[in-house]
């Protein structure tokens, strides 16, 4: 079965939305301000509070110390970490060493990336078109993967069940194509889980 993410949280309704429909996993953006979904670690406190504790809390990075991604995982205010930078092998395997799932995202332009994210240390792999650009990169790249993955960019009720169909990731990461004007739209999330559990 496709696991679904819903990413980019930050308000107490978008966390009301994700209790009701139940994607898999809820995605927040942590300490990265030219994200306007960005959150603080307080911030997020407040809203894991408020998660269904069936749904996994990811916390996406950029670039952060890795000392501040370690602390929110032994918290437990996250479950998984979802490394957007510059983040190296090492990195990788620190966290890992703490027995925490860590995912690795990679902007996929050419096969050259996708043999680069293929080679990574990471629990798991997400291919995107770029960093919350909300548009796909041209799936034909992918033809012939034989690992699992995360796919993301571009998602939305008009294309996810294409994605599954002729792709069959892993998962589908979802963002702005379940928004309204830069906000979560909890019809929008509600229409595009519905869709995704139908064809399973």
């Amino acid at each position: 079965m496709t696991k679904i993410k819903i990413c980019g949280l930050f308000r107490p309704k978008d966390i009301e939305a994700v209790n009701l429909y139940q994607p898999d996993f809820a995605g927040f953006i942590i300490n990265f301000p030219k994200s306007h979904r960005n959150i603080s670690p307080a911030d997020l406190k407040q809203l894991k509070s408020k998660l269904d504790p069936r749904i996994k809390s990811v916390g996406v990075f950029v670039d952060r110390p890795l000392k501040e991604v370690r602390n929110l995982l032994e918290e437990g205010i996250i479950d998984i970490a979802q490394l957007h930078g510059s983040e190296d092998s090492d990195y990788i395997k620190a966290l890992q060493t703490g027995g925490y799932e860590v995912w690795k995202a990679f902007e996929i332009q050419d096969r050259s990336d996708l043999e680069r994210a293929i080679e990574s240390p990471a629990d798991k792999i997400l291919l995107d078109a770029g960093k919350g650009q909300g548009r796909t990169f041209s799936w034909d790249i992918l033809s012939g993967l034989k690992m699992d993955y995360i796919l993301a960019g571009g998602l939305h009720s008009g294309n996810v069940e294409q994605a599954i169909r002729s792709l069959h990731p892993l998962g589908l990461d979802i963002s702005s194509g379940v928004e309204s004007d830069g906000l979560k739209d909890a019809k929008k999330i509600e229409e595009v889980i519905r869709i995704v559990r139908r064809i399973q």
